[in-house]
């Protein structure tokens, strides 16, 4: 359990070392969302909402930042800026 914790811990910190605002918003929008969810899913299923909560966080962010990185590519000659 405790180590389900540092793991959670570990991803939301890392989600803020993004170098761009738009990808630290959507990290932070990411494990906000995962975190309601996981939580709810978690109490519906009889679980710990906690836990549900933590896993949630630590999934929404990391899909939140891998989603918005994706789109940074500039559409006139696909180059990343």
């Amino acid at each position: 359990m405790k180590a389900l914790y540092a793991i959670a811990i570990a991803v939301g910190l890392l989600s803020g070392c993004a170098v761009d605002r738009h990808e630290a918003r959507a990290g932070v929008k990411g494990a906000l969302i995962g975190a309601a969810g996981g939580a709810a899913l978690s109490a519906l299923a009889g679980g710990d909402p906690a836990k549900g909560a933590a896993i949630g966080a630590a999934a929404g962010a990391t899909v939140g930042v891998v989603s918005a990185d994706s789109d940074r590519h500039d559409r006139r000659g696909d180059h990343r800026w």
